[in-house]
């Protein structure tokens, strides 16, 4: 590694590495149906499958965060794509055989989890260090091309019918990751200063942090909002709504993943003129109305456009959230992000397994009420949170 970088490669690395673990962050609701489909999955089955996914991003996120401090973030980033594409061949070789599907599926999952945490949390901890100017901007900037990987993985299996496939699909999405794998093995990219390094009186004083434990929630119930959406919004379409399998994926790439990209486009330009916590709060109170309102609909065209909004609504939360994040605990970046990020894993496992639950014993329809349920929740966050943010000064490591 060393510290001769330039922004014109850096960036570049950066972006396909998070538009990668785009893809892969929509691979799973897009391939679950077929999966269950094949092998008979319960609901409660799918479910345990995303939790295994969460799991790993959660034990990697949480980790991860005072190693890259300490040895630089390129060790995050390029063990975390390494992760990626090992959980791909994993999913590959999955099989036919029911009776081990299941639990093949979960440790293939597991590692995928792995790597995607080490990857966002190294990535975005990046960005925030290199563009502390208009750090919101930037990491807005930068997400939006997670929204574009999200978007291109079902619409790939939605009409390219080479790529329908579940193993078909993994084949091609590995030959990406390995791609990128390179590329940021080959770029170079800043190391750890003394300033911005992992210390232990540093991590004692940022735990005693209130706004890290309240980022920390905003991203617990953002990211089980958003998951729930991915994994289980093609699956409504089809039981629910009676949708083709094709278009229910079509919705979820022109409708969801197509306003998460928009949404964070619109946002980095907003960012540069108004408050970040005023962000987050309006994105909250828009996500309560357009889930709810998208769950209550049966025309095709109006489902898309609300599933639209919803995307749009939710774009700037996560990545505004880590810029508030930055602001605040400058000094060790990548070690908050990573207790925050871990939350937000925690949130997937929430809402996979809930969901999942709810749906085998009620219906899949009233399990995503809890969608807007969550969003309400964080709106009341966003109010306890504004305070200290327009109060708090920056932690240092000192």
């Amino acid at each position: 590694m060393s510290n001769r970088y330039t922004r014109s490669t850096l960036i570049p690395a950066m972006i396909l590495g998070v538009f990668t673990y785009g893809l892969i962050a929509a691979l799973l609701g897009t391939v679950l149906p077929e999966l269950g489909e094949r092998f008979n999955l319960t609901a409660k089955e799918s479910g345990l499958i995303a939790t295994m996914q969460a799991l790993g991003l959660m034990i990697a996120s949480v980790l991860v965060g005072p190693i890259v401090d300490r040895r630089g973030k390129k060790t995050g980033i390029v063990a975390g794509l390494s992760c990626i594409t090992l959980g791909l061949v994993m999913l590959m070789s999955a099989g036919n055989n029911p009776t081990i599907v299941v639990s093949w599926c979960c440790w293939s999952t597991l590692v995928l989890g792995l790597g995607g945490g080490m990857l966002v949390t190294g990535s975005n901890a990046l960005i925030s260090d290199v563009s502390e100017d208009r750090r919101a901007s930037a990491l807005n900037l930068l997400n939006m091309f997670f929204g574009l990987g999200t978007m291109v993985t079902p619409l790939l299996a939605a009409n390219v019918s080479a790529l329908s496939s579940t193993h078909a699909l993994s084949v091609t999405l590995t030959a990406i990751v390995g791609l990128t794998l390179l590329v940021n093995i080959g770029t170079p990219m800043p190391l750890p200063t003394r300033e911005r390094g992992f210390t232990v009186s540093a991590a004692h004083k940022l735990l005693r942090q209130p706004p890290l434990y309240l980022l920390s929630l905003i991203l617990f119930f953002y990211v089980a909002s958003e998951v729930g959406v991915f994994n289980w919004l093609v699956k409504y379409l089809e039981e629910e709504k009676k949708f083709a399998r094709g278009d229910a994926r079509n919705i979820l790439s022109w409708g969801f993943a197509l306003g998460l990209l928009v949404g964070r486009v619109v946002a980095s330009r907003i960012l540069l003129g108004i408050s970040e916590i005023s962000v987050t709060l309006v994105a909250s109170i828009s996500m309560a109305i357009t889930t709810f309102a998208m769950l209550r609909l049966d025309d095709p065209i109006l489902i898309t456009g609300l599933v639209f909004a919803a995307g749009v609504a939710m774009a700037p939360v996560f990545p505004t959230t880590l810029a508030i994040c930055g602001n605040l605990f400058s000094k060790m970046t990548a070690t908050a992000m990573g207790i925050v990020i871990t939350s937000g894993w925690a949130g997937l496992t929430l809402s996979s397994y809930a969901i999942g639950f709810v749906a085998d014993r009620l219906s899949l329809g009233l399990a995503l009420l809890l969608l807007p349920a969550m969003s309400v929740v964080l709106i009341a966050i966003n109010l306890v949170l504004r305070p200290y943010v327009k109060s708090v000064s920056p932690v240092s490591s000192t």
